[in-house]
């Protein structure tokens, strides 16, 4: 009989973690207010809204590349907000975001060129008009990883400028 618990004292225990652990899966505002955070915010959302208009569309058969980006944005957004990647140091987190934003780019390119000039009607042509903007956003993802990785490849400098190692008063010209 020591193994039943009461009913009352589980709801109630229920009742206060239930906005904590749904809490917990929205992500924070400070790294949706991060560059980062925007970043990845803009790549689900345009690539959620090219998926919609590509499945309106008759170039149906190019859906699955936005969903697919869609997905992998969408998941590093919640790993990144929820810190997940912090707790598996095995795989290098930034060095993945940056292949993912690389093929993504070039995909949207491609299928939104193939969507334009090849598809009349205005589902497809719109959901080209979101993949090249979605391209843009995308490219600017790697771009900044790229800077990260190569920062953090030199031997970990700041991105802020480097200290000066000349004295104010020396004259450069000076033997």
């Amino acid at each position: 009989m020591g193994d039943i618990e009461d009913p009352e004292r589980n709801r109630g225990r229920g009742e206060s973690q239930s906005p904590s652990a749904l809490q917990s899966l929205l992500p924070s505002k400070e790294f949706l207010s991060s560059r980062k955070g925007l970043l990845l915010l803009g790549e689900v959302a345009l690539s959620l809204i090219s998926f919609v208009c590509f499945a309106a569309s008759t170039a149906a058969a190019f859906v699955t590349a936005p969903l697919i980006e869609f997905l992998a944005a969408l998941f590093l957004l919640f790993a990144y907000s929820t810190k997940f990647n912090e707790r598996f140091k095995g795989f290098h987190w930034p060095l993945m975001d940056f292949l993912r934003c690389v093929s993504a780019s070039i995909i949207f390119f491609i299928v939104s060129i193939m969507s334009v000039s090849k598809y009349p009607d205005g589902a497809s042509k719109a959901a080209g008009v979101f993949g090249f903007i979605a391209t843009i956003i995308f490219a600017l993802d790697f771009y900044f990883i790229f800077n990260e990785l190569a920062n953090f490849l030199k031997g970990g400098e700041s991105s802020e400028e480097p200290p000066n190692t000349q004295d104010e008063d020396s004259d450069s010209d000076s033997d």
